[in-house]
């Protein structure tokens, strides 16, 4: 595999073109991706992070509702970047929505996958390792303690020789490591020779990524990884969405976050929730532990616990 000489220039990828069926109703409004953390998109943190690395030019792969994505982002001028869009028509997995980029990327590309929250530390370490060992792929991980989080995204081996990686393995079953992936990749444009060369798989019927970087592995690249993720929360379930928003208040030290364009009524109780643009809250009403969405207009006398709530949509979450 002939790979190109490393390049100072970097894209910011974000992978946003799913339909988040096990998250409706919510995803009937929004792509999942564009949800909000503390009245913020998934994704917008994720441009973010990468924007703090220097990250000038992106490219979002998008699909479900991409006309939301697109009005939200446009071409990047308010957060001082370039982005540009381009459609994943058949939803045929992660390696798939990458192999659409060939076209529009000709240097090395941090990898989001929309969906997921993360807490990053230290991303520039991914930088610093892919550029001083001139490798294929640098992979985020984290040390999990917890099993069924590690089969529900994908595992790492290490050659304990080197710190190379020498196995990846998609929703395992039976672990032999703690070591998860965390959904945020850096890669070498070698990584599109390699999903040439990806196989659908039996699981799932999809061009796995981790099968395009096990290729990549076994066509000589060299594979790394590092500990960058502080925490993180595939947003799967709208309990997921609920879950995030309250640990993101508790990390940034918040007993609520109001936006300023919400209409409360003077005696309604907020108590550790999310209130969002153009929110209207008419009755003095206790809400406790809950998210509602821009543009809700709640005339309801019953108090709210525990609650995502859209504009089209009131879903319980149980504690």
């Amino acid at each position: 595999m002939i790979r190109k000489k490393i390049k100072d220039k970097m894209y910011g990828v974000i992978l946003a073109a799913g339909k988040g069926d096990r998250i409706r109703p919510l995803s009937f409004d929004l792509p999942k991706p564009l949800l909000p953390i503390c009245n913020k998109p998934i994704m917008e943190y994720q441009l973010l992070d990468m924007a703090r690395l220097g990250i000038k030019d992106f490219v979002f792969v998008v699909g479900h509702l991409k006309e939301k994505i697109m009005a939200y982002f446009g071409n990047g001028d308010l957060w001082g970047v370039n982005i540009r869009y381009v459609e994943q028509k058949e939803k045929l997995g992660i390696a798939h929505a990458v192999g659409q980029l060939e076209g529009y990327i000709d240097a090395p590309f941090m990898l989001f996958l929309g969906d997921i929250f993360i807490v990053p530390k230290n991303l520039e370490r991914m930088i610093s390792t892919f550029k001083k060992n001139n490798v294929g792929a640098v992979l985020a991980v984290k040390k999990e303690n917890d099993p069924e989080s590690i089969k529900k995204n994908f595992t790492v081996s290490l050659d304990p020789r080197t710190n190379k990686v020498k196995r990846v393995i998609e929703k395992p079953r039976f672990l032999s490591t703690n070591l998860k992936g965390c959904g945020v990749y850096l890669f070498d444009q070698a990584i599109f020779d390699a999903i040439r060369c990806t196989p659908r798989t039996a699981m799932r019927d999809e061009y796995e990524i981790t099968t395009a970087i096990q290729i990549l592995i076994e066509d000589g690249c060299e594979v790394y990884t590092e500990e960058v993720i502080d925490w993180d929360m595939n947003v799967t379930i709208p309990a997921d969405l609920l879950l995030c928003n309250r640990k993101q208040l508790k990390r940034i030290g918040k007993d609520n976050i109001i936006c300023q364009t919400a209409k409360i009524s003077p005696s309604a109780e907020i108590i550790n929730s999310v209130i969002g643009k153009n929110v209207e809250i008419h009755h003095p009403i206790r809400i406790k532990d809950s998210v509602i969405m821009d543009g809700v207009k709640i005339k309801d006398k019953s108090d709210f616990n525990n609650n995502l709530v859209s504009p089209t949509s009131i879903i319980r979450v149980d504690a």
